[in-house]
């Protein structure tokens, strides 16, 4: 009973460790006008796909809820109820209120988003984020105390952020029969020959290099849960080596993940990055005026 008893408490313990309030201030901010690019920038096909209501088939969450059909006016009045959420909250003011909004018309948002024949895995943590965050309340850039609820929405964060690339490994080997015909396979020449930039295209010719690169892949996508028991200087690499293949997928493939990698600020400590921010806005604001020049 007490050995039950004891590891319950190290799992409860592990899922709300105290998370500074000073670092949900700034992953909040991060999150939300991250939120905003997306909309505009990644997702912006809400708008135009809602020209051709036909066209929309949901995903299985869009069948299962009662969830309306796309629209041109519903599209416009969830893009700017997200825009003024995600700038109320951004500020830390109303965060649950302003939170909760953002999360339901952003729901709904990315419902009509994949229901048109492509669904971007790249948003899962995005979502879990924009879900769990409304449940810590308020949290201001100079709060000294930690939080064991927001210790709980981070690992929220941080655990689907490595879901998203376990789960990726798990579908490679259900797709292929197993890990090692989907790294022996032609994945990356393929995709190089159909889109691969200047930068890599040579690799064509040195298939074995490929080979190698896709058993760097996999391997690092099934060791990924390792990440979510990393402290210091280990997490940081790890959090560098994911980051930097994204980049690297960006630069060769134009690929990128950043709804994800948005995510991985979730296992940083983000608020020392107030004092560098206070003694910046400091030194500007003491800054003497420039004197205008003289006729």
């Amino acid at each position: 009973m007490s050995r039950g008893l004891s590891a319950g408490r190290a799992v409860v313990g592990w899922w709300t460790r105290p998370v500074p309030l000073a670092r949900v201030a700034v992953l909040r901010a991060a999150i939300y006008l991250f939120v905003l690019y997306d909309i505009f920038q990644l997702t912006n096909d809400v708008i135009p796909m809602a020209h051709a209501p036909e066209l929309y088939h949901p995903t299985w969450v869009g069948r299962v809820l009662p969830l309306p059909e796309p629209s041109l006016l519903l599209a416009h009045v969830l893009q700017i109820v997200i825009v003024a959420g995600c700038l109320v909250a951004a500020t830390g003011f109303l965060p649950r209120i302003a939170g909760w909004i953002v999360a339901l018309a952003y729901f709904q948002w990315m419902v009509f988003s994949q229901g048109y024949g492509y669904v971007s895995h790249d948003h899962l943590a995005l979502m879990v984020a924009v879900v769990v965050l409304p449940t810590i309340g308020r949290a201001r850039f100079t709060d000294t105390d930690s939080s064991e609820p927001a210790g709980w929405a981070f690992r929220c964060i941080q655990v689907a952020t490595i879901a998203t690339y376990f789960a990726s490994a798990i579908v490679k080997w259900v797709r292929s029969g197993s890990p090692a015909t989907w790294a022996n396979g032609a994945v990356f020449i393929w995709a190089i020959m159909r889109r691969g930039s200047d930068l890599v295209r040579w690799t064509i010719d040195y298939p074995w290099l490929l080979i190698i690169a896709q058993w760097g892949l996999i391997l690092i996508e099934f060791l990924s849960p390792v990440v979510l028991w990393l402290k210091g200087k280990a997490l940081y690499l790890a959090v560098v080596t994911f980051v930097g293949f994204h980049l690297m997928t960006y630069l060769a493939l134009g690929i990128h993940f950043l709804p994800t990698v948005i995510c991985w600020l979730a296992f940083l400590p983000l608020e020392r990055l107030v004092p560098f921010a206070q003694r910046l806005i400091g030194g500007l604001r003491r800054r003497p005026p420039v004197p205008s020049g003289t006729a």
